[in-house]
């Protein structure tokens, strides 16, 4: 079992790379040149120059000749390539980069798997292989039939070593299992207590938005959702809330394009130790997301260039460790103190924070700290991403919305707190969630990584060529990247009004079959041994909040007035397919999915 210390130091890596990738072809080359006795004078340059793109192509060449063998052994093709018109694709690198910036979300990718007419490409960058689908099959196969030729990878779990440490989401194999085992018994049951949590942050943020809908002030509900989930999940992980809802909200003047769901602006002053404790938390928090997603766009290879001298994320890791840490040991001593006593009751039991659950099941330190922000950082991402997408498509529809609220009203009334009961038995509340959940998913894409073995990929099941062929061969070490976001809005999969929102199609049967007969359709929460085990804790947290929500309001409306300029949807889109002809915010991605310049809104307070 890997521990933290074992992780190879990124500088090591970018050590290794340095010398495979030029030391050991530039002595190579030195060699070639005195054997072939050729003057080392002006010439030598471009002999190198030369030289180096030589050797990538024999390299190249190489381990095509070695895959290409592999899978007729397998009895597999190779998986078709994207043709780029410059070497090593690099056009079509370039192409996506450009993508990521001015372009609709994914839609780079979109537009790749039509042009080759296959759902499924290797990208081939830089004569790397790199392989991506929008297959639901592949998706099945990597999550759950062919899950153990799979892992996180070093790359992914490199970039995140600082920040999530040896947490569940950084983990693979033995580690992993145990994180599973441990959280797994908390996240089974249904526990009441929740509901009181949800309450107590539900009202503060209500609040806030009865005093905006009293003035007419549109408000930016990511960042509120942002809040409310993050003080939500303090309270449910450690029994301490982080209290960012007391900070100053965003004003439409001063506020510029986050690059993460949550870039919760801190407040000029602060009142005291522990409310500064909180927010530098809160910062550190919000800061180790924001690096982790600049080394994902910078790659596997330069971001450790650009951090040679200075690990960025240390700094927002200290800022971590200096308020959680000592949570993680008073509830260490706190367990010390019980030991021998009778067994707590039932009662007691279902009111323990994730945290004390822990402590319960380990003594190390930095296993349970790592765990709670790998948790926290789900809970509070997946709940602010939901909210946040729900209310713009409510506000988008708004007849869909008058329906909901009909239906909170005759469950619960227009002040009663609804009960887990009540939640349940809302049937058209859960077709909102599932279908904002279908559409905007908060993971948009995900990465893997094959082990150290080839495998095969099976047929796939998307008709763009009607393949009937051979399964695909999957070269060992090789990454990954699947897409629910592009597989849950496929007209093949979802029909021609796949990019519509329509909550009925997870009420009517004859429609529902399609995906109770397919389940890989429909994947926000993941699949197979490593699916969410959060996922009831976050649809009853926010069904709760939608409740109180729509209790208390009538109406909500997009404010376009506030919304910043250079996060407005770019003109050309409406000349092109898909959702974002109609989108009137800009959907973007970093580690998960967030409405760029933040989602301004008015609310209207029922009367």
């Amino acid at each position: 079992m890997k521990t933290q210390a074992q992780f190879p130091s990124y500088r090591i890596r970018l050590l290794h790379d340095v010398w495979r990738i030029l030391v050991l072809p530039t002595i190579s080359c030195y060699a070639f040149l005195r054997l072939a006795d050729v003057p080392l004078g002006w010439l030598s340059p471009l002999c190198y120059s030369c030289f180096l793109v030589a050797w990538g192509y024999a390299k190249g060449i190489y381990y095509d000749r070695i895959h290409a063998s592999r899978a007729a052994e397998m009895n597999a093709r190779m998986v078709p390539r994207a043709k780029g018109r410059l070497p090593g694709n690099v056009d079509v690198l370039f192409k996506m980069m450009k993508a990521f910036r001015t372009s609709y979300v994914l839609d780079v990718y979109r537009e790749l798997f039509e042009e080759h007419q296959s759902s499924v490409l290797n990208l081939r960058i830089l004569w790397k292989d790199q392989i991506i689908t929008m297959d639901e099959a592949h998706a099945k196969f990597v999550l759950s039939t062919g899950f153990e030729h799979f892992w996180r990878g070093r790359a992914q779990k490199e970039r995140m070593e600082t920040f999530l440490g040896q947490g569940i989401f950084n983990r693979d194999d033995d580690m992993w299992k145990m994180h599973r085992s441990f959280t797994r018994p908390f996240f089974a049951r249904e526990r009441i207590s929740d509901f009181d949590t949800f309450e107590r942050h539900t009202s503060r943020a209500l609040a806030i938005l009865s005093t905006h809908s009293f003035s007419t002030h549109p408000i930016e509900v990511q960042d509120l959702f942002a809040r409310f989930s993050l003080d939500a999940a303090s309270s449910f992980l450690f029994g301490a809330t982080l209290d960012t809802l007391s900070h100053p909200l965003p004003l439409p003047s001063s506020t510029s394009s986050p690059t993460t769901a949550s870039a919760t602006p801190l407040p000029t002053t602060q009142s005291d130790a522990t409310a500064s404790a909180f927010r530098t938390f809160t910062a550190g928090f919000e800061s180790a997301q924001r690096i982790a997603t600049t080394r994902a766009r910078l790659g596997h290879y330069f971001w450790p260039l650009a951090e040679l001298f200075e690990d960025k994320s240390l700094a927002a890791q200290r800022d971590i460790r200096r308020w959680l840490d000592p949570l993680v040991e008073r509830a260490l001593a706190e367990r010390c103190v019980v030991e021998g006593e009778e067994k707590a009751g039932e009662e007691e039991e279902e009111r323990k924070t994730f945290l004390q659950h822990l402590v319960d099941s380990t003594e190390d330190k930095t296993l349970i700290r790592d765990q709670l922000l790998n948790v926290l950082l789900a809970s509070r991402d997946t709940t602010a991403c939901l909210l946040t997408f729900t209310t713009y498509l409510l506000a988008l529809h708004p007849d869909v919305m008058v329906r909901l609220r009909t239906e909170v009203l005759d469950r619960c009334g227009s002040s009663r707190t609804p009960t887990w009961d009540d939640v349940r038995a809302m049937k058209y509340l859960r077709a909102v969630l599932n279908e904002t959940l279908r559409l905007f998913p908060p993971v948009p894409l995900n990465v893997r990584e094959s082990r150290a073995a080839p495998c095969t990929l099976p047929r796939p099941a998307h008709p763009y060529t009607g393949d009937t062929g051979a399964p695909y061969y999957m070269p060992p070490e090789t990454v990954i990247m699947y897409f629910p976001l592009l597989i849950q809005r496929d007209p093949v999969l979802w029909g021609p009004d796949a990019d519509a929102f329509d909550p009925d199609r997870w009420i009517d049967p004859a429609r529902l079959a399609k995906f109770t007969g397919n389940p890989m359709m429909f994947t926000p929460f993941s699949a197979g041994p490593r699916i969410c085990l959060g996922q009831n804790y976050a649809l009853n947290e926010v069904s709760f909040f939608l409740v109180r929500l729509l209790q208390r309001f009538d109406g909500v409306s997009l404010a376009p007035d506030a919304q910043p300029a250079e996060s407005r949807p770019p003109a050309e889109w409406k000349a092109r397919p898909g959702r974002q002809a109609h989108e009137r915010v800009w959907p973007a991605a970093a580690i998960t999915l967030f409405v760029k310049g933040g989602l301004w809104v008015r609310f209207h307070q029922a009367p």
